[in-house]
């Protein structure tokens, strides 16, 4: 499975300490689209011998060869973990209250995920199990998890200091520091089930964006606005790895909309958000890829000259396009 995992280069919530796939590889080992396997199983953090061609199958979506085994690093399991769910003052607070915690933590956060009032309210009306960690609501939220390699290290004291210290500066209005596994997995549930209560509330057009970290609250509020404006009633649930500048911006049906009649408006609604995100300094796709879906809009974004080497390396290492076809380059 983890051939599938690096033809992918598969991210998720702690990309921001471990980095996504592509981050964790020494070395792989592949079979061609003729059936001869190159082994580049190398255990090296330092090989300057010519192309890094593992890199080629990482993110390649399965379309220039089969992963079939990996050297991977390997991170020691931390001994200290540190979760809170707080509520912040809006999506700029978050970004500066990032930078304070990282700061504070010696740079240990490894997850940091924007939690929006609206995805938690979902969460709470559909999803069995969910509770409300604060005692009044908030626009905003995010979700901290902070990993250390001593028990006890003190990371709790540390984080208590910065949370305080951005309640003082106007960036936090409350906090719940989780007290053990139970309570910080009740807090992860909130991030789960956003995604699963949004299918109880019809038709969602989904974009898998990333932007600069800094320009996240622009995108944001930019983004709502636009949408809000093509769809009257729409309801935007932007959530998601804020830490590394992906989001997840989701969009409701308006209620009592026809699901069907809101879906048709999937790519014109992509088309206008992905020239947002393109405008910001952004990618169209953070995580999830090109496959089938996004070959149009891939092609508008991307420069001419990009596209040609993309197909060359993949004419000259599949000339029968056997490998994936009609996948990232149609």
């Amino acid at each position: 499975m983890i051939g599938c995992n690096l033809s992918t280069n598969a991210g998720g919530v702690q990309v921001l300490r471990y980095g996504n796939a592509r981050d964790l590889v020494l070395g792989i080992e592949a079979v061609l689209p003729d059936g001869r396997i190159w082994n580049g199983l190398r255990g090296l953090r330092k090989d300057n011998t010519g192309y890094d061609l593992k890199q080629l199958f990482i993110g390649g979506e399965g379309t220039l060869g089969i992963v079939t085994a990996a050297v991977l690093k390997l991170y020691p399991r931390p001994r200290e973990v540190v979760t809170a769910f707080v509520a912040v003052t809006g999506v700029e607070a978050a970004v500066e209250l990032l930078g304070r915690v990282r700061s504070a933590t010696g740079d240990a956060v490894s997850s940091f995920e924007l939690v929006p009032r609206r995805g938690l309210g979902f969460a709470l009306q559909h999803i069995e199990g969910v509770r409300d960690p604060l005692a009044a609501p908030h626009d905003w939220y995010v979700l901290i998890e902070l990993h250390g390699g001593k028990a006890g290290g003190g990371l709790t004291d540390s984080l208590e200091a910065a949370l305080a210290e951005a309640y003082e500066a106007g960036l936090v209005v409350d906090a719940a520091l989780a007290a053990n596994a139970g309570q910080a997995s009740d807090f992860w549930r909130i991030r789960e089930a956003i995604v699963e209560a949004q299918k109880k509330e019809g038709g969602s057009i989904k974009h898998d964006v990333s932007v600069p970290v800094s320009r996240i609250p622009e995108f944001i509020e930019r983004g709502c606005a636009l949408v809000e404006e093509m769809v009257p009633g729409i309801r935007p649930v932007p959530f998601g790895h804020i830490g590394d500048g992906n989001i997840h911006f989701n969009l409701s049906q308006p209620e009592g909309a026809d699901p069907k009649a809101f879906l048709a408006r999937w790519d014109e609604v992509n088309h206008r958000v992905h020239d947002l995100v393109v405008s910001l300094g952004g990618s169209i796709s953070a995580e999830h890829g090109i496959g089938q879906l996004k070959l149009s809009e891939n092609a508008r974004f991307k420069p001419p000259v990009e596209l040609e080497m993309m197909r060359a390396v993949k004419a000259a290492l599949d000339p029968q396009g056997l490998m994936n076809p009609g996948k990232v380059l149609g």
